[in-house]
């Protein structure tokens, strides 16, 4: 029974205290004066720290659309130089992107270029071979006809192809010219303008390919402008595998100037040399195409070599190393 405080009545008396079970009169504070319990009702409320935002409502997904796609060949990792926006190297790609796109095309035209001159030199010599057949007696209809039509349709195809690797062998220059000054971080040396006509004007294609070629290839190997082998050379002497194109190159260029001189002579003697003439000249394209292909493809690789694919593979296992990891 609880015992009842003096002078107070039931309406004057404030909560039972948990801990006793008495009764304190009103307004006697928040302890109990015959325990000492804090009377006071607790309510605990969490709240967030002041200063933290409310999370924002979850997103529904968006539905899958496919594999990324992208307009030109992409670069992955780190790139020399500063930061730029990858949206901006999609829309105008540089110079070196451009250049690696173009040799996904010239490479196989020029190899496809060089089988097309050996068919066409085996067709000027099984020509030459019946010139020297004829003399001795009548030669098959059937034989000559398909001679004479392996001539003209490599005669027709080689020229159709080295048209189209010309231009993009002059573009592919234009572009890994740029992007070797872009490595090096000086002004290209020639402008568009000079290349394109050092490529075409009769005489100036003697040298300035193989001029331009060595300073691209001077730049890809990031060599100082002002280093010298030897006290004779102003710059580092080009790789064998240039000057062999430049010496093919050069004896190209003559060479077909030679043999169109030749066609203008008249005489059956004149035209069996001439064939014989053709088919060194078909050989010497042959020759020039494949050694261009891999001329085109060490200086795009210079410029932006490619990391080394590695892949681990188990040889053996070792019994004493295995019951130690087991262990």
């Amino acid at each position: 029974m609880q015992p009842a405080v003096p002078g107070a009545d039931d309406t004057a008396l404030g909560p039972p205290c948990p801990r006793c079970g008495r009764r304190a009169p009103a307004g006697g504070g928040p302890f109990c004066p015959f325990c000492g319990r804090y009377l006071a009702a607790l309510r605990w409320v969490a709240e967030p720290p002041p200063g933290v935002t409310q999370p924002r409502p979850r997103q529904a997904p968006t539905p899958y659309t496919g594999p990324p796609r992208y307009r030109v060949l992409p670069r992955w990792g780190f790139p020399l130089g500063p930061w730029r926006s990858p949206v901006a190297d999609q829309v105008h790609p540089d110079p070196l992107t451009r250049s690696r796109t173009l040799v996904g095309s010239l490479v196989p035209l020029l190899w496809a270029t060089a089988a097309v001159a050996l068919l066409a030199a085996g067709a000027e010599v099984w020509r030459y071979v019946l010139l020297l057949a004829s003399r001795e007696g009548a030669l098959r209809a059937e034989v000559v006809a398909a001679s004479d039509a392996l001539v003209a349709s490599a005669g027709t195809v080689a020229p159709i192809l080295s048209l189209v690797v010309g231009v993009l062998m002059i573009l592919w220059t234009v572009r890994t010219a740029q992007a070797a000054a872009e490595r090096a971080q000086v002004r290209p040396a020639r402008s568009t303008r000079a290349i394109v006509f050092g490529w075409l004007v009769p005489g100036l294609n003697l040298s300035v390919p193989g001029s331009v070629l060595a300073e691209i290839e001077h730049s890809a190997i990031g060599r100082p402008a002002d280093q010298r082998p030897r006290p004779s050379h102003q710059r580092p002497r080009p790789s064998r595998l240039l000057l062999v194109w430049w010496a093919l190159w050069a004896a190209s260029v003559l060479f077909t100037v030679v043999v169109l001189l030749w066609s203008l002579r008249d005489g059956v003697q004149a035209r069996a040399d001439g064939v014989v003439l053709h088919a060194v000249l078909d050989l010497l394209a042959a020759a020039t195409a494949g050694v261009t292909a891999r001329l085109v493809l060490r200086i795009t690789r210079l410029l932006a070599p490619v990391a080394p694919r590695r892949r681990e593979v188990v040889l053996r296992i070792n019994p004493a190393s295995a019951r130690a990891a087991h262990a």
